[in-house]
């Protein structure tokens, strides 16, 4: 539905220089919206951008709005103003409540009146499914699991069993959420499974990306906090406890028992070793490993950009070289004394 720029400035509480009667119906970048689409300038690097934008117009920062050809919306966070605007201007789809008639539901699960459960989704025993949420197509529900109110599993997502979600919380595509973690003891005849008996607690305002999996814990339950944003194809050992707002991007791997603190975030391919805990606010960069506990806040690195194959095979050839090299400083030091 179209909404005017007027509409947009007094519904967010931004300042709108240009004309209120614009009428916006979609949203694009810089360098594709069309005369009909809202588009936000966020970082320097699209800067060079701005003047040749063809958007109906553009949320941005105060500095910025001098140069833009058209009506600005301004933000001090033109960011997450967007993400709000974007929101109202192409919303969610609504899905008239019901049970698909291919849906198999247990008759001692509890489907809110209001909720969706699409075409051949599965909802298991003492499934409790709340209000206005929607069950996608393919989904499985397993046995005692609660989802709660307005959420959104979306197509072939599986919640095994005992998973107990919060509020709007958005399930993508194909992730599994409290499979068995990887509980292993050696005998002298080879592996012996250790039951995973735990389940999973989720928090309100979560959201789990595609083929992302959660394990269930061992004993006690694996715990995702309120607010946390995890990306496509993470993996969440059993009996990790994530705190809120805390982000993870694509590739994170947290080994078990791992305890994660508030307002973390987790660059790609970053992860952590087993049983330590990581306080609040703390930064770990792309291909970091945390190997220890970390309990001071900040950014923490640890990765060897690619470079060119020649470069590195002299670099890894000097690597072997180094113990030698100690020795002879070691003998050195001994004659010097």
């Amino acid at each position: 539905m179209p909404v005017s720029l007027g509409e947009l400035a007094e519904r967010f509480g931004c300042e709108l220089i240009g004309d209120p009667d614009v009428s916006i119906t979609t949203v694009g970048t810089l360098g594709s919206a069309g005369s009909d689409a809202l588009s936000f300038l966020a970082s320097d690097a699209f800067k060079e951008q701005l003047p040749s934008t063809k958007a109906a117009a553009v949320v941005l920062q105060p500095d910025d709005a001098s140069g833009a050809p058209c009506p600005v919306l301004v933000s001090d966070n033109p960011y997450a103003m967007y993400a709000r605007m974007a929101s109202a201007i192409c919303p969610a789809p609504i899905y008239a409540p019901g049970i698909h008639e291919s849906a198999v539901v247990a008759a001692s699960a509890t489907v809110a009146p209001s909720a969706h459960v699409a075409a051949h989704a599965v909802i298991e025993d003492g499934v409790t499914i709340g209000e206005n949420s929607y069950i996608g197509p393919g989904v499985v529900v397993g046995t005692d699991c609660t989802v709660g109110n307005d959420c959104r599993v979306l197509a072939n997502a599986t919640l095994v069993r005992s998973v107990t979600t919060g509020d709007r919380c958005i399930f993508h595509p194909g992730c599994v959420i409290g499979s068995d973690g990887f509980g292993n003891a050696m005998t002298s005849e080879g592996w012996l499974k250790v039951p995973q008996l735990g389940g999973v607690r989720i928090g309100s305002d979560v959201e789990i990306g595609a083929c992302t999996t959660v394990d269930c814990g061992a004993i006690d339950d694996t715990v995702i906090c309120d607010g946390v944003r995890i990306d496509n194809l993470v993996q969440i050992a059993h009996n990790v406890h994530v705190g809120e707002h805390t982000a993870m991007a694509a590739g994170v791997g947290i080994s078990g028992s791992t305890r994660i603190g508030k307002r973390c975030m987790f660059a790609g391919h970053s992860g952590t070793v087993g049983h330590i805990e990581i306080c609040d606010d703390v930064v770990l960069l792309g291909k970091a490993v945390a190997t220890k506990n970390i309990t001071r806040p900040g950014a923490y690195a640890a990765m060897l950009p690619a470079e060119e194959a020649r470069t590195w095979n002299r670099r890894v050839a000097s690597l072997r070289r180094l113990d030698k090299l100690q020795n002879r400083v070691s003998e050195l030091e001994k004659k010097s004394k």
